[in-house]
């Protein structure tokens, strides 16, 4: 029999590392499907959430918070760039030289996943930020982003034009910094198990099992 598991894959859409969380734990789900039925549920975190919608030069925003060297930012970002490529995700660096604010892609998020289509959502804004360069804070990007992700484009229009879904996103956003989540991606699962940081395939796939048996053991 099947263990059944609550994934809340805490996230922001301007994180690359979380493209390559979501990315790995998909695959390890995929090498789990015969032990483990898992239903996934997109999370909000803002990694800048006092970001100006105009956004900031990405170079300049890094410096300013990590103080790393140019030499150390274009390291991290081959590391980003192979590790995309070895889970079938091309993150385009060339194109992406602004960090922009996400709230409002976060409340799209939240209605898609009223309407069934937020993980599709999800990788519609990874792709187009990290791949396309565009701007996750534009209402037109993010109303294409949600109709090639299937849903439709007037009601997500609706959603930003009208603020919709912003209560909510803010206590979800409370909750997962109160309950100590302060760097993503984070994998909860059953709300009682951590899984931190954009992991290797094998790591999830060895953690859910570990999980799994857990949960299994319990029942």
């Amino acid at each position: 029999m099947k263990t059944s598991l609550r994934i809340d894959f805490v996230s922001d859409v301007s994180c690359p590392w979380c493209v390559i969380g979501l990315r790995g734990l998909e695959q390890a789900l995929d090498s789990c499907a015969e032990d483990i039925m898992a239903e996934i549920h997109m999370q909000p975190f803002e990694l800048n959430p006092g970001m100006a919608p105009e956004g900031q030069n990405l170079d300049e925003h890094l410096l300013q918070k990590y103080g790393a060297t140019p030499e150390q930012f274009a390291a991290t970002r081959e590391a980003i760039r192979a590790r995309g490529e070895e889970l079938g995700f091309t993150f385009r660096m060339d194109r992406r030289n602004r960090i922009y604010n996400t709230f409002d892609a976060h409340r799209l998020l939240h209605w898609a996943g009223l309407a069934g289509c937020q993980t599709a959502l999800k990788h519609e804004l990874f792709k187009t930020y990290f791949t396309e360069g565009k701007s996750p804070s534009e209402h037109a990007v993010l109303i294409e982003a949600a109709r090639k992700a299937g849903l439709d484009p007037d009601a997500a229009a609706e959603v930003l034009s009208q603020g919709l879904y912003a209560d909510e996103v803010r206590e979800l956003e409370q909750r997962y910094t109160g309950a100590g989540i302060h760097a993503v991606p984070a994998v909860v699962v059953n709300g009682r198990y951590l899984i931190q940081g954009g992991q290797p395939v094998e790591v999830y796939v060895e953690t859910l099992r570990n999980i799994a048996r857990k949960e299994a053991a319990a029942a």
